[in-house]
């Protein structure tokens, strides 16, 4: 790699990153596109003799998808023409799925002549604009939500007869380490079958490459076992141990054959994502540091570390809105959760609605409500300090016969009453509390708290910003577990539970109300399964500057930690 490309894959990696770190979940901002002119047909005020047809669709006559990917970011660009068969002017959409983590970072759209302009405005603002554009008959575009863990961009503009456009965007993307490889999804949505079809990545890294593989396609909305006829059959060009060049061409046939097995139309044509994976040859301790032009960036992903013991804590929503599927797949999920646990593990089984129950597995009726079983509702600061009237069971040792005592447990669920979010989190942290003053052996244990809600708090305490800011405060010292939050289903408020998960160093994941929410949740638990160390600390000499996260309280086997940044002299 020669060093003006190395200097641009190194920006934009530390580019991708800051702006992770630094932008909120809950952004503000869309992209919009509009045309400086109209797009109205020229001979508006000219009477029109052509017979009349029926509306056509544009027909998409080629879409290729070309990435180039350097050192884990993957820069995308998506080009796809369109020619109007008909002989009346007609509405062209363009229309793409972006994975959610991706940044747009360029579009050009071509259309008889015109050229178009891609800006970012605020939100609220950039929809009115969209709005606006579209019922003038301009060229406008619009970021929203689409399919799972994404967003779609579309751009609707009206073509001449017998005329083309075309469409070019671009964007970027750090691609997440999990489950031992990197992994890049490519979205193909086109619409219907295109001639043309095409997508080639191309990977270099200053590793050996290993593990590459586009396994079978997917098709993004739901979790199902891998297809072997859905097998993208890709060509895999291994240019040499550090790059590799991987093409998916199907043809007309193939696209309809793959549509109709993932279920969807095949006169729409393949919809669907492709996917690849790969790892890189890594050294004992697990770092490597890529440095250009005073930029550096930090990769460290250790291997043939045992996992931590840890002590997780079950905090799980049984409110009214729970019932049906929902509690049933969580019931079902829980069942292979447990299974999952390591001998050393301790574990905590908690459940809220109104009040706040910890578990005993051992007599459930001695299992203990906090505040009361009875409907206690109100907030009440007083009860913040009052824990130690209660004697809580202890967490469980994660044993054959203890496993299958809470998996009965849960098994007994039944959703009733309201949702007490701050209560539940307060008494999962207590419990994490008292395993760490109160072992009882002589093993340190990492604690998790797996938090898992389908809405909103009712009861208690409601500001989401005051519950955040509390359990942050409240979750220090002896406490200090990371919090990982599940949003369940189109009714939680998943702003708030990102906010609070990355406050106390962990992460959110959002559960699809779809028949593989089971799955879901069991990939989710599969991720932070096995922590491999705790309080990882990325110290650098002070001539290093404008660093991102260095403090992590936990690292988890299979994925990786990122740090970037800045330094004035020659080396680190």
């Amino acid at each position: 790699m020669n060093k003006r490309k190395l200097q641009l894959s190194l920006i934009s990696t530390l580019f991708f990153i800051l702006h992770t770190f630094a932008a909120p979940a809950d952004s503000q901002h869309s992209l919009v596109v509009r045309s400086t002119e109209s797009s109205d047909d020229k001979e508006t005020g000219k009477e029109d003799n052509s017979p009349e047809i029926l509306p056509t669709v544009p027909r998409i006559y080629q879409m290729h998808i070309q990435s180039n990917v350097r050192n884990r970011f993957a820069n995308t660009t998506v080009v796809s023409k369109v020619r109007n068969l008909a002989h009346k002017s007609q509405e062209a959409t363009f229309s793409i799925v972006l994975p959610e983590t991706a940044f747009i970072s360029g579009f050009i759209m071509e259309v008889d002549g015109k050229n178009y302009t891609a800006y970012v405005k605020e939100k609220e603002e950039a929809k009115r604009d969209y709005d606006q554009a579209v019922q003038s008959g301009q060229g406008a575009a619009h970021v929203a939500v689409s399919a799972r863990d994404s967003n779609r961009f579309t751009v609707s503009v009206n073509v001449e007869p017998e005329t083309k456009a075309a469409f070019y965007l671009t964007y970027e993307e750090l691609l997440k380490r999990q489950d031992g490889h990197y992994e890049q999804i490519i979205n193909i949505h086109p619409g219907q079958p295109v001639k043309d079809l095409g997508v080639e990545v191309v990977i270099k890294e200053t590793r050996k490459i290993k593990n590459l593989k586009a396994p079978p396609l997917r098709s993004g909305n739901e979790i199902g076992n891998e297809n072997s006829e859905l097998d993208p059959r890709a060509d895999i060009e291994i240019v040499n141990d550090k790059t590799a060049i991987v093409r998916f061409r199907p043809n007309v046939e193939r696209q309809k054959q793959i549509a109709h097995l993932l279920g969807t139309d095949e006169n729409e044509g393949l919809a669907g994502q492709f996917v690849i994976q790969y790892d890189v040859e890594r050294d004992p301790q697990g770092g490597e540091v890529l440095i250009q032009d005073g930029y550096f960036v930090h990769f460290f992903a250790p291997t043939d570390l045992a996992p931590l013991p840890k002590h997780v804590v079950f905090v799980l929503d049984t409110s009214s809105s729970m019932h049906g599927q929902k509690i049933q797949q969580l019931k079902e999920a829980m069942d292979k959760i447990l299974g999952e646990l390591h001998e050393h593990d301790l574990f905590s089984l908690v459940e809220f609605n109104t009040n706040v129950k910890v578990w005993d597995l051992n007599n459930p009726a001695a299992s203990v409500w906090y505040p009361s079983e009875t409907g206690w509702t109100g907030y009440d600061e007083d009860r913040e300090t009052d824990f130690e009237k209660y004697t809580f069971p202890n967490a469980y040792l994660a044993s054959s016969d203890n496993i299958k005592k809470a998996k009965h447990t849960v098994s007994e669920f039944r959703p009733t009453a309201a949702t007490d979010i701050y209560t539940a989190l307060r008494v999962g942290l207590h419990l994490v509390e008292l395993a760490r003053t109160h072992k009882s052996d002589e093993v340190d244990r990492q604690p998790i708290l797996v938090f898992l809600t389908d809405g909103d708090p009712t009861v208690g305490l409601r500001s989401a910003e005051k519950i955040t800011n509390k359990i942050s405060e409240f979750n220090a010292e002896a406490r200090k577990s990371p919090i990982f939050a599940l949003s369940f289903g189109r009714g939680a408020d998943k702003s708030f539970l990102q906010k609070l998960a990355i406050r106390n160093s962990g992460f959110a994941k959002h559960i699809y109300e779809a028949s593989d929410a089971a799955l879901q949740l069991q990939d989710f638990y599969r991720q932070i399964s096995s922590p491999l160390l705790a309080n990882v600390n990325f110290k650098y000499e002070p001539s290093v500057t404008s660093l991102t996260k260095t403090e992590f309280p936990i690292h988890f086997g299979g994925s990786e930690l990122v740090v970037c940044g800045f330094y004035s002299k020659h080396y680190i």
